[in-house]
């Protein structure tokens, strides 16, 4: 693989032109497709390959039942005003379904990327007739999936998988080059509104990453209106990331002056500049206490809300 390109070295109007030559040159006079789910690395090679492509690049968003609420609509709307037609693809039932019973953070992980890549995404390519997949994998990404750290489910040939012998088609990666800050900086470069390219990063496996245990579509449902909550009130402190996350254990809780055995979310926001190492963000205790209050009053069976002040390392931005 070629080397790191550093936000300092990037030149993003010179990358995305030599970026679209190398997909124009790979994909020839065929189709390829892509997945948008709205974060800064799908979005940007969405565009990317659109620059390339033009027409020939079927974009498609899959609801998975994982992602945040609305996000669908947000998404294709944002995408429709820059000219980019978007089919959305409901797949919640086979999603849920791979999911259905398991509790290990890394065999979700597999769940979500076999049902994604071979089930769904292997039916689409094969409905459209493309040959390649363009998608958004970055450095960070390979970096922590080839050290162990956690599976990322976007990346294959870093680990002796061929996804042409796997899933019958072939992957192009223009951003594997790059960290959060390059891809911001191309995003940007490529006409992206900065609603989109300077969005908080959101995991590949969406909401199942925010859930310890089993992501059932109730479990799911908990932490998407605590995530409503925690963006709603961390959207201007000016962090790099925020988010609610779902615990697994129950807790005694307090209720209308009866026991309420109930939920605990966690919330985490991160200074950080590529991912690599964060440090909780210095919020005031005003925040968190409002944080506490709007949690546990909207989100039903919530009795408990916690802050994370764990550096990463050793913690991790993300729960699973």
């Amino acid at each position: 693989m070629v080397g790191e390109i550093t936000v300092q070295e990037l030149d993003a109007e010179r990358f995305v032109k030599e970026k679209a030559e190398e997909i124009k040159h790979t994909v020839g006079d065929g189709w390829a497709i892509n997945a948008l789910s709205g974060g800064v690395d799908s979005s940007t090679v969405t565009m990317l390959g659109h620059r390339a492509l033009g027409d020939r690049l079927k974009t498609v968003f899959i609801e998975n039942g994982l992602m945040r609420a609305g996000e669908a609509e947000q998404i294709v709307g944002f995408f429709r005003e820059l000219g980019v037609p978007v089919e959305v693809v409901d797949a919640r039932e086979e999603f849920f379904a791979a999911l259905k019973g398991i509790t290990d953070p890394e065999e979700k992980r597999e769940a979500i990327t076999r049902t994604f890549y071979s089930s769904v995404f292997g039916r689409l390519v094969r409905e459209s007739g493309a040959k390649h997949l363009l998608q958004g994998t970055i450095l960070t990404d390979i970096d922590e999936t080839v050290a162990g750290i956690k599976r990322q489910h976007n990346v294959f040939e870093q680990l002796g998988i061929d996804p042409q012998e796997a899933f019958g088609y072939r992957i192009i990666e223009p951003l594997i080059q790059l960290r959060k800050d390059g891809v911001r900086k191309v995003g940007k470069a490529l006409g992206l509104p900065e609603a989109l390219f300077n969005r908080i990063p959101f995991p590949g496996p969406a909401l199942a990453a925010r859930v310890i245990g089993e992501a059932t579509p109730d479990r799911i449902e908990t932490v998407r209106k605590a995530t409503e909550v925690a963006e709603r009130l961390l959207e201007g402190c000016g962090a790099f990331q925020y988010m609610a996350i779902l615990h697994e254990d129950r807790v005694t809780g307090i209720r209308d002056g009866k026991r309420d055995f109930g939920q605990q979310i966690e919330v985490r926001c991160w200074e950080s500049v590529d991912a690599r190492t964060a440090q909780p963000t210095r919020l005031s205790f005003d925040t968190l206490e409002q944080l506490g209050q709007e949690i546990v009053a909207s989100v039903p069976g919530v009795v408990s809300v916690t802050y994370n002040i764990a550096s990463k390392p050793p913690s991790t931005i993300e729960a699973v």
